[in-house]
């Protein structure tokens, strides 16, 4: 009897440090969501006087909070002709709504502290964003195109075997037509790189897919070797991590002792079958261009 009562709770206890640890990886995943990645602060500041701004700013940032525990993209205008100020949020598209909701949250404490008074600002967390900017506002000298290099993060440069670029490529081609057909949201493992990608809710599907095009270029310039990045561009960003002994549970390893010629044979698969998609999105652009000239 003695031996029974003391058992029992000694597997129940088994049983609630199996559960916490089945758990813990989302909890640590959950709060790496509000983890800082960047922040863009206009020059231009409000004055210190402006307190009509100031309260607009606050309902701006109140009003996105708000829509965030139910879509992962929201766009609105907050005050009057004077006082005007547009802004917008978004999540990842494999965020619940209850994390998105936590993550844009965040953010009107950090962009208080980290850009103050100024007119423009983007706060970039890892789930999420948002961005502001009072009416009228002009940065001197910045570029207007929807592919303008906000941001960039590359990783260490290590040696690798010959197929990684063959892989990463691949993996970038699957990315480009998968961002277009997934509706400005990709993430996949392909092989032995993880790739994500998404582009501004508002944007269309063919601008989605130059933008995403144009983020890839951007990494395979400026990231050369480097086994991971990640580019924000204006209106889309896209991350890569090459994993050697294969991906987060979705990818066989690759053969370190060989050429990974199985490896090799798959990216060339898989990049041409995404060159043809790519083609086709191509020609339904042109399509969809020339409607628009008729009209």
């Amino acid at each position: 009897m003695n031996s029974t009562s003391t058992l029992i709770p000694f597997s129940l206890q088994l049983l609630i440090l199996a559960s916490l640890a089945l758990f813990l990886p989302s909890i640590k995943s959950s709060s790496d969501y509000s983890t800082l990645v960047y922040k863009n602060c206009a020059t231009q500041t409000f004055t210190s006087t402006s307190t009509s701004h100031s309260q607009t700013l606050f309902s701006l940032f109140q009003e996105l909070v708000a829509h965030s525990s139910q879509s992962k993209f929201f766009k609105t205008i907050e005050g009057n002709n004077e006082t005007a100020i547009s802004g917008l949020f978004q999540c990842r598209g494999d965020m619940s709504d209850e994390e998105c909701h936590n993550c844009v949250n965040a953010i009107p404490q950090m962009s208080d502290s980290l850009c103050s008074l100024a007119i423009a600002a983007r706060i970039q967390l890892f789930g999420c964003y948002t961005y502001y900017e009072a009416d009228g506002f002009h940065e001197p000298d910045a570029t207007t195109s929807k592919t303008n290099l906000l941001y960039k993060i590359c990783g260490e440069s290590e040696a690798v075997d010959g197929g990684f670029v063959e892989l990463r490529d691949a993996a970038f081609a699957a990315l480009e037509s998968g961002v277009v057909s997934g509706n400005g949201f990709f993430s996949s493992s392909h092989d032995s790189v993880q790739v994500t990608a998404q582009c501004e809710g508002d944007l269309g599907g063919c601008d989605c897919g130059e933008c995403v095009h144009n983020a890839v270029q951007v990494a395979q310039e400026e990231c050369g070797n480097s086994v991971s990045g990640e580019i924000y561009l204006d209106k889309c960003f896209i991350s890569y991590t090459y994993y050697p002994d294969g991906t987060h549970g979705n990818s066989k390893p690759e053969n370190r002792n060989g050429k990974n010629n199985g490896g090799k044979s798959t990216a060339i698969v898989v990049g041409g079958a995404a060159a043809l998609f790519l083609v086709f999105i191509f020609f339904l652009c042109i399509k969809s261009w020339n409607k628009k000239d008729d009209d």
